[in-house]
């Protein structure tokens, strides 16, 4: 249920949508309602106009991304790594026959790039799929065809298909592997994304370091520079908005102990 009304939500509460909606919606009403129609319209052109080229998109996603540090390799062993979806398009990898990614496609990159790096790591990829009508393919099955596009045998890498979301990925990740008691395992995915996905593990029970990948911003929330266009600054504005929306959601209900999770304080600190 929290999955399916997540998903309903976000179909009717993503601000390009509801502000296209309004701006529409008043011009039509200004046949009968002349004044209150422009007004409808107007703050529905205005609202798009602001949140595409304003500065509010980047400015809430650097918190996100500056929460975890980019990894550094300290020397302490891994013992797993754990990636997770998002990055994959499994109703065109079907219909192509070739596995297809969008722009988070970084946390591919990673999985090989660290599968080499940590030869006797245990690699993990969770990823069901994120969509409210039955998908041809889940997000494990593109990946699984891309392993040889990255070097790796199929062997290397187990997959948890079945999650849909980021509470469902930490739940039956750590099912799936079992994390003994002190082993070290990294996390990948995007870094706006990971204070909800390290939250999300912690709860399960299932300690991991922070590898974020796919940065949005350079870290300067850039104030005084607008968008190129409409479109690309409202795709941040949605895609921060979105975050921020389930990291408090998550909070209030339970599915992570603290409204932006940090790095864990170091042993004896």
């Amino acid at each position: 249920m929290f999955f399916t009304l997540s998903k309903i939500f976000w179909m009717v509460a993503a601000p390009s949508t509801l502000l296209t909606l309004l701006a529409v919606g008043g011009l039509i009403l200004s046949l009968n309602w002349r004044r209150f129609g422009l007004t409808l319209a107007t703050i529905g052109a205005g609202g798009l106009l602001l949140i595409g080229l304003g500065p509010f998109g980047r400015m809430m996603l650097v918190p996100l991304e500056k929460r975890f540090p980019v990894f550094i390799d300290d020397g302490l062993r891994v013992d797993g790594i754990v990636v997770l979806g998002g990055a994959e398009l499994p109703g065109i990898t079907a219909a192509r026959g070739q596995p297809a990614f969008q722009e988070s496609a970084e946390r591919i990159l990673a999985l090989g790039e660290l599968a080499r790096r940590y030869p006797e790591a245990r690699i993990i990829f969770s990823g069901g799929s994120g969509q409210l009508q039955k998908s041809a393919m889940q997000e494990a099955d593109v990946v699984r065809l891309a392993l040889p596009q990255i070097g790796l045998p199929e062997g290397r890498v187990m997959f948890e298909r079945t999650s849909r979301n980021t509470a469902e990925n930490a739940r039956l990740t750590s099912a799936l592997v079992k994390p003994a008691p002190g082993e070290n395992w990294l996390l990948v995915t995007s870094a706006f994304h990971m204070p909800r996905a390290v939250g999300s593990f912690r709860a399960a029970g299932f300690p991991v370091t922070a590898y974020p990948v796919d940065f949005r911003t350079t870290g300067d929330p850039g104030y005084f520079r607008l968008f190129g266009s409409v479109a690309e600054g409202a795709g941040f504005f949605e895609l921060a908005l979105r975050e921020w929306i389930g990291l408090t959601v998550y909070y209030l209900t339970g599915r992570i102990d603290s409204p932006l999770p940090a790095p864990a304080a170091p042993a004896g600190g």
